[in-house]
């Protein structure tokens, strides 16, 4: 199993709206770079209490691509429509009306 199918079996259950999950997957000298987008509703389960799902997947994926001697890595993006990507002025006005 590759290491990006083996993220999304983790992820897809737990996930709300799994149809949104993407898993795009860069591999370079460094190792392998998994980066996550998912739905900006899924975000606070993906990251967890205090980041500690985000850190438990990394190190599953770590040991993963572990198994197939490559150096495995998880981004997780960002979601469009999220507060950080917009400015300070648009999350602002969101939040008034």
């Amino acid at each position: 199993m590759e290491v990006e199918q083996y993220l999304a079996v983790i992820l897809k259950p737990i996930l709300k709206h799994n149809d949104c999950l993407v898993i795009e997957k860069r591999s370079d000298e460094m190792g392998v770079l998994l980066s996550v987008t998912c739905h900006k509703e899924d975000m606070g389960v993906v990251i967890g209490k205090a980041g500690e799902t985000a850190k438990a997947l990394r190190h599953l994926v770590r040991i993963v691509g572990m198994k197939s001697e490559a150096r495995a890595s998880v981004k997780i993006n960002e979601p469009d429509g999220s507060i950080k990507k917009k400015g300070l002025k648009e999350a602002v006005e969101a939040l008034e009306s």
